[in-house]
């Protein structure tokens, strides 16, 4: 049976922490960035984590076992 591949766009997106979860960066904070507030936008330059529910298809995409 041949290698599964990795989805690239998900490789370029998500990384795993030493802890097995996994890091991704947070939405709206590409443009139209003049109306939120500094508090705001200074909050989203930071990482969270893929919630549990999405952790399965994350996973799948990065070829990670179970």
């Amino acid at each position: 049976m041949p290698k599964m591949k990795t989805n690239s766009s998900a490789k370029k997106r998500f990384k795993l922490t030493g802890t097995g979860k996994i890091a991704r960066k947070n939405a709206y904070k590409s443009h139209i960035l003049t109306k939120m507030s500094t508090k705001r936008k200074r909050a989203l330059g930071h990482t969270s984590m893929v919630s549990k529910a999405d952790m399965g298809n994350v996973k799948r995409m990065l070829c990670i076992g179970k």
